[in-house]
């Protein structure tokens, strides 16, 4: 079993930044898809960021424009560069790797806390 390990999550204020990073555990087969989740308590986690193994992003429409996903994939790593961050942005963050074609799986990280204060 792989493990996600993630940190940069902390309190800051509005208007901050905070980078996150996750890198693998031990040895992987290349992820088709790499990706930020957020999840507060009471609601279902929720999609941030994702980007290919080709490199295409795609965005949270709230977070278009202050959120940056970024990823090594030689090293197996997914940063998240957080900017301009709001109260709505505090969250439990997750990163996950997937892999939809043989070996399949789907691997995320035990999160870290990210608070905005206003």
């Amino acid at each position: 079993q792989v493990q996600l390990v993630e940190s940069g999550g902390g309190l800051v204020q509005a208007g901050e930044s905070l980078r996150l990073s996750c890198a693998a555990a031990g040895s992987i087969v290349s992820p088709d898809y790499k990706g930020w989740y957020r999840q507060v308590p009471g609601k279902q986690r929720e999609f941030v960021a994702t980007i290919t193994d080709t490199g295409i992003p795609t965005y949270l429409e709230s977070v278009k424009g202050r959120f940056t996903i970024s990823r090594d994939n030689a090293r197996n790593t997914l940063d998240l560069q957080m900017n301009s961050l709001k109260p709505e942005d505090t969250a439990v963050y997750y990163c996950n790797f997937r892999r939809t074609i043989y070996p399949g799986y789907n691997y995320w990280g035990q999160g870290t806390q990210v608070t905005v204060s206003s």
